[in-house]
């Protein structure tokens, strides 16, 4: 099986959901100037030179439907010879596209590929616009569709994972984040155009565009004991709050793939390649667990150790989740090797854009430490974990 290299990968900023400066801004419009990007940063490279994209999107509907990644590819400019698909597995959905792009490389069925993520939990809220659980299998099977935060409250209460150290660990990735953003280290965004819609003197509204830089999530002024005070948000007496779970955001993110052949010839400069993805399953009602399995397994089908690791990204969809896989792995000791710019909580979990985003991120900050071994790890709603390690090269 052939090399997949990675010759670029980027992201926008994460903004808050309703609140935050994509708030105007559709999902499509994310995606396609960041797949324009993309293209555009890396020389040698035409965006006619790509056969195939592979979107994730957890929620591909409404804004976000009809083959998100097909019509993005179009508004990006892309000839009509660049296929298009949109990959759903709800949080590992963008980690998912860049595996399946990958392979499809490394089996010689494509010479470049596109792996994306997107999402706007403004424009398609959590859940979808229209849930319909199967009506009898949600009564045989109630835990294939409990809220992701009663997951939460469950890994907390069976695993013991206390509230001071959740509120804790959501302070240390505010500040990590903040520290980050103010030394200009997320190397991996592009500024990004936002619009909003401004009202006239006659009553119409014009669509302006501005651009966004940071992650707009960000709180620098957290405190461990300001989070203490924070109301549990899906239990009377728990201990998961809004302040020590990922924050709902809108991004989008793109990365490029290509064959060892197709580098040669066009001048392309080789990143990273991606050496193992997996998926995993566990009980859907503690589907924060994931990771702890997902690891693991990566790392014995790319022949490592956890010890040969870097840099880890591990998706903090909640700090309680976070923090057990972080234990059962072993990694106290290692903590400024996780998420060292921070993670969702202070940056924001945009659902199906993360694994793509979180690429981004663990590849940037590869480069920043000198390092040479990766992993991107989530939890996934549902009951499931993913893995993938990057090496660079």
């Amino acid at each position: 099986m052939r090399d997949a290299y990675i010759v670029q990968s980027v992201r926008t900023p994460g903004c808050k959901q309703k609140r935050g400066q994509f708030k105007e801004t559709r999902p499509e419009e994310l995606l396609s100037f960041i797949m324009k990007a993309a293209v555009e940063r890396t020389p040698g490279l035409k965006a006619g030179d790509i056969e195939d994209v592979m979107c994730g999107c957890a929620f591909p509907e409404a804004e976000q439907g009809l083959n998100i990644g097909r019509i993005a590819a179009k508004m990006a400019g892309f000839p009509d010879s660049v296929s298009g698909a949109t990959v759903n597995r709800f949080c590992a959905s963008g980690l998912e596209a860049i595996a399946l792009a990958s392979a499809r490389v490394q089996m010689g069925w494509s010479e470049i590929t596109m792996g994306a993520g997107v999402e706007s939990m403004t424009f398609v809220p959590m859940g979808g616009n229209v849930p319909r659980p199967h009506p009898q299998y949600a009564i045989d099977d109630p835990s294939m569709y409990i809220s992701m935060g009663i997951t939460a409250e469950n890994v907390a209460n069976r695993y013991n994972v206390s509230r001071a150290d959740q509120d804790k660990f959501a302070a240390d990735s505010q500040a990590k984040a903040a520290k980050a953003a103010k030394e200009g280290l997320f190397a991996e965004i592009v500024p990004t155009p936002a619009y909003k819609y401004v009202k006239q003197a006659d009553g119409t509204y014009t669509k302006e565009q501005f651009i966004v830089s940071i992650d707009d999530g960000i709180r620098a002024d957290t405190t461990a004991e300001g989070l203490a005070k924070v109301r549990p948000a899906f239990a009377a007496n728990g201990s998961v709050t809004a302040g020590n779970s990922s924050q709902t955001t809108d991004g989008a993110a793109a990365t490029i793939i290509a064959s060892k052949a197709k580098c040669d010839e066009l001048g392309l400069k080789p990143i990273a390649k991606i050496v193992a993805y997996v998926s995993v399953g566990c009980k859907s009602d503690e589907m924060g667990v994931g990771p702890r399995y997902a690891i693991p397994k990566a790392l014995e089908v790319a022949g490592l150790k956890i010890e040969d690791i870097d840099i880890f990204e591990i998706n903090e969809a909640f700090a309680s989740q976070a923090l057990y896989c972080i234990r059962e792995l072993g990694l106290e000791n290692s903590m400024h090797k996780i998420n060292i710019h921070g993670g969702a909580i202070a940056l924001g979990h945009p659902l199906g854009c993360t694994g793509a985003k979180l690429t981004a991120t663990c590849l940037a900050n590869l480069k920043e430490v000198k390092g040479k071994y990766g992993i991107v790890s989530m939890c996934i709603g549902g009951g499931m974990g993913a893995a993938a390690i990057f090496e660079m090269v």
